[in-house]
């Protein structure tokens, strides 16, 4: 089991995400207030921190969010999850795995563009909302 770390959103597509201290998830929606929440496939996305970390190394002050990523968690390894399965965060909210990673825009991000690499397109990974409620960092996070 592992846990919420952090959770971020922007209110408009193209712009780093934000932390918070807490969101809503709407069933088949995503997260309330969020520019990419809505009815497809992609209304949640997920990356690791320790994955994060990595990048840190050579980015130490790379914030949460600033990959684009939702939820930030710790203890799952979420690059090894497989599109159909499930994760619970906290006691009510149920994501299901819809997609695996995601090209970066315009030929690379701007961690692309100064690292050379981004993690998004192999590590990061995208739910939608079966079961809505709050989170909050600290929830656990597991795989059902």
């Amino acid at each position: 089991m592992g846990n919420l770390e952090a959770i971020c959103i922007s209110a408009e597509k193209g712009t780093v995400k934000q932390p918070v201290s807490s969101a809503i998830l709407r069933e088949a929606w995503g997260i309330e207030g969020d520019a990419h929440a809505g009815e497809w496939h992609r209304q949640i996305s997920l990356l690791a921190a320790e994955s994060i970390d990595e990048v840190r190394k050579v980015l130490p002050e790379l914030e949460y969010g600033m990959f684009g990523e939702n939820l930030v968690t710790r203890g799952i390894d979420l690059p090894r999850l497989q599109v159909g399965e499930r994760l619970q965060v906290g006691d009510n909210v149920l994501l299901e795995v819809t997609q695996i990673g995601k090209e970066c825009h315009n030929g690379g991000c701007v961690i692309q563009q100064a690292t050379g690499d981004c993690i998004m397109p192999r590590e990061g990974i995208f739910c939608k909302v079966l079961v809505g409620g709050e989170v909050v960092p600290g929830n656990s996070v597991s795989v059902l």
